[in-house]
């Protein structure tokens, strides 16, 4: 088995992208179209002509939703599938993308990555924080819940759920920091405070700017041991102005700016390991709220694999056709 040092300088140049078309951790349907639009803007060939050797794994198949408690079995079934890809990619040798879908393929992302490479610092960009529990949540939805499943501090607060007895908690809440927070329910707040998890709300990036918050990010991410990095990216982080095909908008989010500046400041560290992209859904708006959102998806992505900003738009981008 290679180490996780072995695995990170192969995936200095090389990205494997995996596609999880899969909706059922929210009750909107689109998210599921999302991997297909991302890849049609043009990432692929944008990472090669980057200098990045890019495998496409394709998008994994996963079963038909089902209702009521059926669901979080289409969920569980769902993330472990994709735990096991990504160990693939990271066995492999790539920086994995993930190309979501909604925010509970964290759950599996996050899962097989650290399966694969051992202890994780994750960066949680997103305008909420996702960690109700299932008891503490409100609407059950389980894209408000990943981060409850991953922490070792939380493993207590988890039933048993059927297709979830797999999954095994990874992360410790001293190696997670959010960024852009600006809703969050009064248990995730408490769960959070308790925790003593590192937090940049919207407050804090308003008063700090972004790149003190991107400083002391880092500082602290790597202030003991440089542990592989785990980006995951909700597009409901930025403000809706920009990216308004998503499922939560919550206004008062990141400028595009700062949402690209954290991609590039990550980048800059060598340790990204791997990245989700979620959250794009393209049923919920018009085609010019659509080309906004999956254009900046793109550029943060790129701005991860090192791409610099020749100017403060987005690449331009339509639709494909129907």
């Amino acid at each position: 088995m290679k180490s996780a040092r072995t695995l990170q300088q192969l995936a200095s140049r090389s990205v494997g992208v995996i596609g999880a078309p899969f909706s059922g951790g929210q009750p909107r349907a689109g998210v599921e179209r999302a991997p297909d639009l991302i890849r049609a803007a043009g990432l692929l060939t944008r990472l090669q002509e980057q200098g990045y050797a890019v495998k496409d794994y394709g998008n994994l198949q996963f079963e038909a939703l089902l209702d009521g408690l059926q669901r979080v079995r289409s969920v569980g079934g769902a993330n472990r599938k994709l735990s096991e890809a990504v160990q693939e990619v990271k066995r492999d040798g790539h920086t994995c993308v993930m190309l979501g879908g909604d925010h509970s393929l964290a759950i599996g992302s996050v899962h097989g990555h650290a399966a694969a490479v051992g202890d994780l610092s994750v960066l949680w960009v997103d305008a909420h924080a996702d960690i109700n529990t299932p008891l503490s949540s409100g609407t059950g939805n389980i894209h408000g819940q990943p981060m409850s499943y991953l922490l070792h501090e939380l493993r207590d607060q988890i039933p048993a759920q059927p297709s979830f007895s797999w999954v095994q908690p990874c992360v410790s809440a001293r190696d997670v920091v959010y960024i852009g927070l600006r809703d969050v329910d009064p248990a995730e707040h408490y769960l959070l405070k308790r925790l003593g998890v590192k937090v940049f709300s919207m407050t804090e990036v308003d008063q700090l700017g972004v790149a003190r918050v991107m400083e002391e990010t880092c500082d602290y991410l790597s202030d003991k041991v440089k542990k592989p990095i785990h980006l995951s990216y909700d597009v409901d982080a930025i403000d809706p102005s920009v990216t308004p095909a998503t499922g939560t908008p919550v206004a008062g989010g990141l400028t595009y700016r700062e949402g690209v500046y954290i991609a590039e400041h990550i980048a800059q560290t060598g340790l990204l390991s791997a990245v989700d992209l979620v959250e794009v859904n393209p049923l919920l708006c018009g085609e010019a709220g659509v080309s906004s959102t999956v254009s900046t998806a793109l550029t943060l992505l790129l701005a991860c694999f090192g791409r610099l900003r020749q100017g403060a738009h987005p690449p331009a981008y339509r639709l494909p056709e129907p």
